[in-house]
């Protein structure tokens, strides 16, 4: 197979420039560049005066950005994971000036289609797993190391897993015997120790997205970048994430609700006009790929999209 050939397809990608609908001199910003399909089409959106920050974690995509950018002045590249974001920004003095963020969560189509980078169960190769040089730990060294007890909280908490204990037990036991060191060992020890597999759905599906989620730190990269994208928008600069399961897309949807409540106490306080603190205003409701879009690509169906503006700051 060779590596860095793929057919990119962008998730929901004219609902996302719905979204953010930027002016032609707008600033935004791809927390998630991946192969750049979304960045590219909002680019194509931008003037002359616009501008571009494109973020990623992954080397190869960060590669793919570059060229990019040496290519078209408007993109600025950096290095880093979208919790870092605030970073990123106030370093190019843009902080309050941001019109539009886009954040598309989970692994992208050429990490998961690469066996090397062990994403996926559907293609033998290392049990690696990590979406950066930032994350130290492979899969493989946390099977290797993890007693029973915590694979099975990782494979309960953020797989939803029903039958963790039973299958991290098996884990266990095949790793006194050899390694598990590539990701067809995994999923065969997994879809053994399975007792009720679910019909179109691998029996080792929960398990590797737990662990994944788990060594990169998915869930608390996406509180935290949420919480940076909200503090770096302009007032009436657009937020458009897109989650690809219920644990992050429960996330999103609180954290919106959440900011867009403002503070309870502050809220209850007989004050005139708005002092609750609110930052945010939800724009229409979740959104889920069509169904034109999930034949053409059917890694898109779990696709939710959520898009809330940044209000401006109370008087």
């Amino acid at each position: 197979m060779t590596r860095g050939v793929y057919t990119h397809q962008p998730v929901m990608l004219e609902e996302v420039l719905e979204a953010l609908d930027p002016a032609p001199d707008a600033c935004l910003l791809d927390a998630t560049f991946g192969r750049g399909g979304h960045a590219r089409a909002l680019l194509a959106r931008l003037g002359p005066q616009g501008r571009l920050l494109a973020l990623d974690r992954d080397p190869e995509a960060i590669a793919t950005a570059r060229t990019l950018a040496a290519e078209d002045s408007r993109v600025t590249v950096a290095e880093t994971a979208f919790a870092d974001l605030a970073r990123v920004v106030d370093a190019c003095d843009l902080r309050g000036r941001i019109n539009g963020i886009l954040m598309d969560l989970g692994v992208s189509s050429p990490q998961l289609d690469d066996p090397a980078r062990g994403f996926s169960f559907q293609h033998d190769g290392p049990l690696d797993m990590r979406m950066g040089e930032d994350v130290v730990e492979s899969a493989a060294d946390w099977i290797a190391r993890a007693s029973a007890e915590e694979m099975a909280r990782v494979f309960r908490e953020l797989g939803e897993e029903r039958y963790a204990r039973r299958i991290a037990r098996a884990i266990a036991t095949a790793r006194s015997e050899a390694p598990i060191s590539t990701t067809g060992r995994l999923a065969d020890v997994v879809a053994a120790a399975h007792p009720a597999w679910e019909r179109d759905r691998h029996p080792a599906t929960r398990v590797f997205l737990a662990i994944r989620l788990h060594i990169n730190g998915e869930l608390e990269q996406a509180t935290a970048g949420l919480a940076a994208a909200v503090d770096v928008l302009a007032p009436g600069g657009r937020l458009a994430v897109i989650s690809f399961h219920s644990l992050e897309d429960r996330i999103v949807k609180r954290f919106l609700r959440d900011q867009e409540r403002g503070d309870p106490v502050l809220r209850a306080l007989p004050l005139p006009g708005d002092h609750s603190g609110a930052k945010l205003r939800r724009i229409g409701r979740a959104r889920r790929p069509s169904a034109d879009e999930v034949s053409a690509n059917p890694r898109a169906r779990s696709a939710t999209l959520r898009v809330a503006e940044r209000l401006a700051e109370a008087a």
